[in-house]
């Protein structure tokens, strides 16, 4: 596997490799960004630069590397298509040395008309340790969570957090520029729809970094001045002198279909290419999620910038994150 941290900047700020204990987490499930405190938040990071440092070593694909959660069972429950996370969960428990399930839910009982609670009931038959779920209405995991006796990881639901992600991106950053606290960051595109947006604006907040939010004013989110952040409807301003652009996608699929004009006019306007980069500061670095919408939120030369773009790299390191918070689960007291 390739080296994380781009050409000419492996050794600038990048975090060094450590032997830090696993996390600890004060909760059973890890459901979301909001709530944990700064030393929980750091754990996780700590560790997953660990394991991030020892799949470069060893290789993405020769599990185990560990055998923290050997015996034990992850089951992926997954009722929004996503094959980058569903793949990243199971590769790290995996990794862990897990057995694990992916439930095909299009062809399940919950297609058929189960309740999420009736899932519950049936889950709790099969007894696995850890359960993944996403799901596309917002509290759908907290709810399960409730009512299964497994630990329950929180791989994103509707519009309200996708925290292993805000972890990866937060690890990307660090083992890359060395810190959050006191950079800028710009979350730029549709904040009103995205779960990645809410658990960035916590963890990178709690961290001590400056968010702002650029989009237009028709996808600001609902309480926006509540979240401690700055708000730009224009890009260019919005990125002036900001250390990281993180890009959204366009989240067609929540939309009623009158938040935006055409995608054409949407890119002139909030998309992200080299000449509006120049903003930023002259070291700016840019991510996205994915999966990325190229012409619409961002174009390809600006996405494939080895130097600039940290893109691929939060896909490598989303294993290494998500071994940190099973690691944390099944260690923890979470996994029974």
């Amino acid at each position: 596997m390739t080296d994380t941290r781009a050409p000419g900047h492996a050794a600038s700020g990048a975090m060094p490799a450590t032997t830090a204990p696993p996390a600890q987490l004060s909760s059973r499930h890890f459901l979301g960004i909001e709530g944990l405190n700064p030393l929980e938040i750091n754990g996780l990071l700590d560790r997953g630069n660990v394991f991030a440092d020892i799949i470069q070593n060893n290789g993405l694909f020769e599990p185990p590397l560990s055998d923290m959660l050997r015996g034990l069972t992850v089951l992926n429950l997954f009722f929004e298509n996503s094959t980058r996370t569903r793949v990243s969960f199971e590769l790290a428990a995996k990794n862990l040395g897990a057995s694990v399930l992916n439930i095909n839910v299009a062809g399940s009982s919950v297609k058929k008309g189960e309740t999420l609670l009736d899932t519950a009931t049936t889950l709790n038959a099969m007894h696995p340790h850890i359960l993944v779920v996403r799901h596309n209405c917002s509290g759908a995991v907290q709810l399960l969570s409730q009512h299964v006796d497994a630990a329950v990881i929180n791989g994103g639901d509707g519009r309200h957090e996708h925290p292993t992600q805000a972890l990866l991106d937060a690890l990307t950053i660090k083992r890359r520029v060395g810190r959050i606290e006191g950079l800028k960051i710009a979350i730029c595109g549709d904040i009103a729809n995205s779960r990645v947006a809410r658990s960035n604006i916590h963890l990178l907040s709690t961290l001590g970094a400056e968010i702002r939010l650029v989009c237009p004013a028709t996808l600001l989110p609902v309480a926006v001045d509540s979240m401690g952040v700055e708000i730009f409807t224009d890009l260019e301003e919005g990125i002036e002198g900001v250390d990281i652009v993180m890009m959204l996608r366009l989240q067609t699929e929540r939309m009623e279909g009158t938040e935006t004009p055409s995608q054409r006019e949407y890119f002139n306007l909030f998309g992200l290419d080299r000449n509006k980069l120049m903003r930023a500061a002259p070291q700016a670095l840019i991510m996205h999620p994915g999966p990325m919408n190229r012409g619409v939120e961002i174009d390809s030369a600006t996405a494939d910038d080895v130097e600039k773009s940290l893109i691929r790299t939060q896909v490598e390191i989303g294993v290494a994150a998500r071994m940190a918070c099973l690691e944390a689960l099944a260690g923890g007291g979470g996994a029974p």
